[in-house]
C-alpha cells in the first residue's frame, strides 16, 4: 500500500463528515490524485478505496470472488453457505427485470464485509456502515446501470431468502426470528465457494445480454 498524508477537509455532505469523524480520515496517495482514505487491494489486483468508490474501479470478478468466500450469518450456519449463493438464488425468485439488482443487491459486501443485523441497525456503527453501504451501491448502480432506488421486489425477496435460509442452514432459534415472509419449498443445499463463485459470474453474463 502506499504512504498516505492526512488532509484537513471532508469533501462531502456534512451528516456524512460528521459520521465518519470529521476531517481525520481523508488521505492523499503520493504516487497519484487525492482520495478519501486507504487503499486495499481487490482479488484482480487493483486499489479499491472503500470510503471513495470510484464506478470504474468496481469489477464483477472481484464481487463474485470476495461474495464467494464470505459466509452469510457471519459464519454462524451449520455449514458453509455464501453470500454469492445467496445473492444467485435471489435472481430466480424477482420478477426478471429486477434479477440483476438481485444478484447484486449485497455487491457492497465484497468491499466493506457486512455487519449481522442487531449491530447494522442498531448501533452507531452501523449507522456509519449504511452511510459507507450507501456509497459503494450507488457507484455499484452506477457501474452495471441498475435503476435506483432498489426494487421493492429485491427486498421482498432478502427477507422470503431469511426465512429460508433460518429453515435449512441454522440451529433451532432459542427465540423466533422476525419473519416477514414464507420461506422457499425447496431445500437449500449450498454450493462451495469456486462453484459459487462461478454460478454467480454465470448468472451476471447471462442476465446482461
Amino acid at each position: 500500500m502506499t504512504k498516505t498524508t492526512k488532509t484537513t477537509a471532508f469533501a462531502g455532505p456534512t451528516s456524512q463528515r460528521d459520521a465518519l469523524g470529521g476531517g481525520l480520515l481523508p488521505s492523499q496517495s503520493t504516487d497519484g490524485p487525492t482520495r478519501l482514505g486507504d487503499w486495499f487491494q481487490t482479488f484482480s489486483g487493483i486499489q479499491f478505496f472503500p470510503l471513495d468508490p470510484h464506478p470504474d474501479e468496481i469489477l464483477i470478478e472481484d464481487i463474485a470472488h470476495s461474495l464467494a468466500n464470505q459466509c452469510r450469518y457471519a459464519g454462524h450456519t451449520n455449514t458453509f453457505y455464501s453470500v454469492a449463493e445467496h445473492c444467485y438464488r435471489m435472481s430466480f425468485i424477482v420478477p426478471k427485470k429486477d434479477a440483476l439488482w438481485a444478484l447484486l443487491h449485497d455487491a457492497s459486501e465484497a468491499y466493506l464485509v457486512d455487519l449481522p443485523r442487531p449491530l447494522k441497525y442498531y448501533s452507531k456503527l452501523g449507522e456509519v456502515y449504511i452511510i459507507l453501504e450507501n456509497q459503494v451501491m450507488r457507484a455499484v448502480a452506477e457501474r452495471f446501470d441498475l435503476p435506483t432506488p432498489c426494487p421493492a421486489s429485491v427486498h421482498r425477496a432478502d427477507n422470503i431468502m431469511l426465512s429460508t435460509e433460518k429453515r435449512d442452514l441454522m440451529k433451532i432459534p432459542p427465540k423466533p426470528w422476525v419473519e416477514t415472509e414464507k420461506p422457499l419449498k425447496g431445500v437449500i443445499f449450498p454450493m462451495n465457494p469456486c462453484a459459487a463463485e462461478l454460478m454467480f459470474l454465470e448468472r451476471f453474463y447471462q442476465l446482461r445480454k
